[in-house]
Formats: structure tokens, sequence, C-alpha cells
């Protein structure tokens, strides 16, 4: 147990996926909550991220993805333009597991150790976690966004989600081939669930030619019984291998992009909403020794967490839809500044977004 605890510190204290401010260990054993709550960074206002509700195959697992996300959070936020820096939490179990009142249970203990930290975090949706269980937190934390319109909130941020990394594969064809338009583009999308449905109705819209692929029938079934075009391909693993494949979309859960995805991808760009899809530093150079155009993530996927971070200022959503848009421009930009360092896309993103952070540090 010693060397895990020590591998967990090293992570938060001195390595370079570290450097948090806080990681807060939460349990009401009543309830059966086990959370972690990690905020890396308030250099630009309250540590902004969902909750994510997963059975982690341990603690240690779960504690290391809560730095990752709340890591990419700051990242994110920071390039959205937001007065937010980055933080995530995880609840530890099976959300399947928790239904009804032992469910609302388990939430508002959550709430009360989100709220406990007064304001320093605001919580949201993340994987697991639904609009119904931020008005449950709500009831006990007021720093809570992502809940339904009855409840004051904005509703489902995957709609915007979903919008934005549209605006990043537009931005994405301008670069790569001179012209913002999918026409005629073939795109395989893995994971058609709450960002990724929303996501291939824009496709479509735009003249796209989409392959799908997803763990669950039903999610795959709900798009092909409406769209009968749409392809679908067995798994991921041949998704990705799909010949002719213009544009890779990953937005299921994170690592879609590793040492056995990269060589076989077909694609010219990626970009999709999943988060973390670099598995581990020194991706993002293999995919630009092969010539992939790599949107990052945490640019692209910003449209949810834009419209979130409305909603404490009473939502609107024609003005998170034009701050979305904005992702097309801000993707260009880091396209372009990784141009002129001779850097992958991800470096010039993530030195952009460090640069906001330490500016306003020093205000």
């Amino acid at each position: 147990m010693t060397d895990v605890t020590d591998g967990v510190l090293h992570t938060l204290f001195q390595s370079d996926q570290g450097g948090h401010e806080q990681v807060v260990l939460c349990q009401d054993r009543a309830s059966g909550l086990k959370a972690v709550i990690a905020i890396h960074s308030t250099a630009l206002g309250p540590a902004l991220g969902g909750t994510r509700f997963y059975p982690y195959a341990s603690e240690e697992a779960a504690v290391a993805d809560a730095l990752n996300l709340a890591r990419g959070m700051s990242y994110k936020n920071a390039l959205a333009g937001l007065g937010h820096g980055g933080g995530k939490a995880v609840i530890i179990g099976d959300p399947e597991s928790f239904e009804g009142a032992r469910r609302t249970e388990l939430l508002l203990a959550y709430g009360r150790a989100v709220a406990s930290l007064g304001g320093r975090y605001v919580t949201a949706c993340d994987v697991g976690t639904y609009v119904a269980d931020m008005d449950v937190v709500a009831r006990e934390c007021r720093w809570t966004t992502g809940r339904s319109p009855e409840n004051g909130g904005a509703g489902d941020s995957s709609v915007l989600t979903a919008f934005g990394v549209f605006q990043g594969m537009r931005a994405s064809a301008q670069h790569l081939w001179g012209d913002p338009t999918l026409r005629g583009r073939k795109v395989g999308v893995a994971g058609v669930g709450k960002v990724g449905h929303h996501l291939v109705e824009h496709l479509l819209a735009d003249g796209a030619l989409v392959t799908i692929t997803d763990v669950r029938d039903e999610s795959v079934r709900r798009i092909t019984e409406k769209h009968p075009e749409v392809a679908v391909a067995a798994d991921t693993g041949t998704l990705i291998r799909t010949e002719g494949l213009d544009i890779y979309a990953p937005c299921a859960l994170g690592g879609a992009l590793n040492d056995d995805t990269v060589p076989v991808l077909t694609a010219s760009v990626v970009c999709g909403a999943a988060n973390n899809q670099l598995a581990h530093p020194g991706v993002e150079k293999d995919l630009a020794d092969r010539s992939i155009l790599y949107a990052p993530d945490y640019v692209v996927n910003a449209g949810g967490v834009i419209q979130v971070a409305d909603e404490l200022h009473g939502f609107d959503f024609d003005r998170c839809r034009a701050k979305a848009a904005r992702i097309f421009d801000t993707t260009l930009a880091i396209f372009a500044r990784a141009k002129s360092d001779g850097i992958p896309p991800a470096a010039a993103a993530d030195r952009i977004a460090e640069q906001r952070m330490a500016d306003a540090r020093r205000r």
C-alpha cells in the first residue's frame, strides 16, 4: 500500500501531471458515497468541472483519473475564455447499482461535500451523471450547474458539446483542405451516446458520409432507424481501419489514441468529444509523424463547459452558442501556433492555455 500511496502523492506534488491546489477525499458511509474532488487551478476563477460516476478498479485509479481530468479542465476553461479554473470530481461505484432513494441519498451527501468547499469548486454532469442528478445535488449545494430548466438550469450540455466538436472539425477541414465544409468527407464516430448522436446530426446536415460504432446496440439503432444511410462498423478497431476515412471522432472514454491505434489509423484528422484522448505523452508526436492532424480534445469539446458556466450568470442559449462557435477560430489559431512553433497542436494548445493561467496569476 505504501508504494501505491507514494505513486499518487508523486503525481500530485512532483510530476508534470500534478501541480494541483487541492484534492479532497469524501466519504459518507450511510449513503455509500466515496468520492474524490480535485482542484487543479483557481487562477482564472473558481474551479469548474463535471462529476464522473464510474466503477473504478481501485481507489488509486479514481484519484489518478480525478487528477488528470481536473488538470484538463484548467486548460479547457482557459482556452474557452472562461473565468474559471479547472476541477473534477469522481464518485467511485457503479451508477446503475444506485437507484431511487439510494441514489438520492448518495447525491445529497455528495452535494454537501461540494458545498463544504465554499465555492472553490463548481460541479456539473459528466460520464455516469445526468441533469436529474444535478437537480438533486443542487438541493445541498448552490455551486451546481447542468441542472434542468425547471430547476433554474440550462439542461443537457451535450447539445453544445457536439456543436463545438463540429466547429473543431470545420476548422480542421479549413486548415487541411482549404474549405470548412465536411460535404463528401467520410467521418467515423466512435461512441454515439450523449454527445455523439448530436454530432452525427451536424455531420449529416453538412453533407458528410458517416460511419458509426458503439458498444451499446440501442445507441446505434437510435441513429440508423432515423438515418438508414449511416454505415455501422462492428467495433472501434474496424472503424479506425476503414478505407478512405477522412476524420476519426472518438466520442467515448479517454485513451483512444495509443500505441496500438495510432499506427493503424486511416484518417487524416482526429477530432472528437472524448476527454483525454492521448493515452500518454508522446502520442501527439506519433500522430504528427504520420501527418495526422489532431484537434486537441479539450479545445473542441468545450461547448458543454461554456454552457454550464453561463448557467451561473442566467443561461442564454444563443449567447452560449455564439461562444461555442468561436471554437472554430480557437482551433485555427492553435494550428497556426503549432506550425509557427514547429510543434504538435496539442503542445501548442497547452502553451496558449498555460500562458493565460500564468498571466492571471501575475495580476
